[in-house]
C-alpha cells in the first residue's frame, strides 16, 4: 500500500496527520492517560481514546474519513 498524505496506520488503525498533531498540542502535561484510569467499556457506546482515528466513508474501503475534521483520502490498495 502506498503512504498516505492526510493518514498514517499507528498499528491499531488509521490516525489522522492533522488532528494528532493539534491534539498533542493540546495535551496537557502530567494528565494521566484514559488506559490507566478506565476499565473495559462498560457503556453501549464507547469513545476511542483518539477522536482523530479515521473511518471508512463507503462500505467498499476505498476510501478514509476523519470524524474530527473531516479530511477525506482515497486508499489505493493494490
Amino acid at each position: 500500500m502506498s503512504q498516505l498524505k492526510d493518514f498514517y496506520n499507528d498499528g491499531f488503525g488509521w490516525i489522522c496527520r492533522q488532528c494528532e498533531v493539534e491534539m498533542r498540542s493540546n495535551d496537557v502535561p502530567g494528565r494521566v492517560s484514559r488506559l490507566m484510569t478506565e476499565g473495559e467499556a462498560e457503556s453501549k457506546t464507547p469513545e476511542l481514546s483518539s477522536s482523530a482515528m479515521a473511518k471508512w466513508f463507503d462500505a467498499a474501503h476505498t476510501t478514509l474519513v476523519c470524524p474530527r475534521c473531516g479530511v477525506t483520502e482515497p486508499v489505493d490498495v493494490r
